[in-house]
Formats: structure tokens, sequence, C-alpha cells
């Protein structure tokens, strides 16, 4: 068991099995199927993306450098919030983009009912340590323990 802090970007707490990605997300590609197609389970969609391509998604700690790709990212990540196909937390080991930041704080604040806590700033050792399938649970403080 190891614990990691970081800095709180959408508050919540939440235990989950994780995903890892040791590349950027890039979240109109890894949501695409699951907002224009009805994938209510969020497969990622992102050819680009060896880790989570063809990985369900939702109900899952996705823990990741950061995200790239288009404009489009914030709103990807409020909708998948508004249409509950979202990750059961982000968990970033870099500083948040500032796309991803607002897609995730609009949610948080503006869905009711749905609880989607994103912490960045974990640090490089934090995606060394974690793998698929691994408990995370993720405190209001910005504590994640990784078991």
């Amino acid at each position: 068991m190891r614990e990691f802090v970081g800095r709180v970007v959408a508050p919540g707490t939440v235990s989950a099995p994780a995903l890892v990605s040791h590349g950027g997300l890039n979240t109109l590609a890894s949501f695409q199927k699951a907002l224009q197609f009805g994938d209510k389970k969020a497969t990622c969609g992102d050819q680009n993306n060896p880790d989570l391509y063809n990985k369900q998604m939702v109900g899952k700690a996705l823990c990741l450098p950061q995200t790239i790709g288009s404009t489009t990212g914030g709103l990807v990540l409020y909708c998948a919030c508004a249409m509950e196909r979202n990750p059961a937390c982000m968990l970033f080991s870099k500083p948040i983009d500032s796309l991803a930041a607002a897609g995730s704080i609009l949610a948080s604040v503006w869905l009711e009912g749905i609880n989607m806590p994103v912490v960045d700033s974990l640090g490089e050792e934090f995606l060394e340590y974690v793998k698929d399938g691994m408990m995370i649970s993720v405190g209001a403080d910005g504590r994640v323990i990784v078991e």
C-alpha cells in the first residue's frame, strides 16, 4: 500500500479499481463511442493509446499523466459526467490542463449527484507504482491510497 498526495481539482471521495494510461488521454477519441453511440461502459476508442484502447472507463480510477487533444476536452468530460459515462475519478501525475479542469469542475458544480473526484500533481512515482486493477481510494483532502 502506498499513499500519494496531490491537489484537489474537483472534490469528492471514492474507491475504485485503477485503469492506467502512461500516455496522454485524448478525451474526444476516448469518449466518442460513449457520447455519440450510446456505449454506457465508455469503452475507450482512442487507437493511439494502447494502455486504454478497448478498455471500459466507467467506474474506474483513471490514472494518467495528462489529457491531450482538441479544445473540446472539457466539454467531453462534462458530457460524459452528465450522461453518467464517466470514470469514478481522474488522477493526474502532472498538473491538469485548463480544459480538463474546466470540464471536471463544471460537472462537479452543475450536475447534482455526480461525484467524479479529480486530483492532479500526484507525481511520476504515482504512475510508476499503480497498475490496472489495484484498488484506489481518493480522500477529500487529495490523498490517494493505492492498495
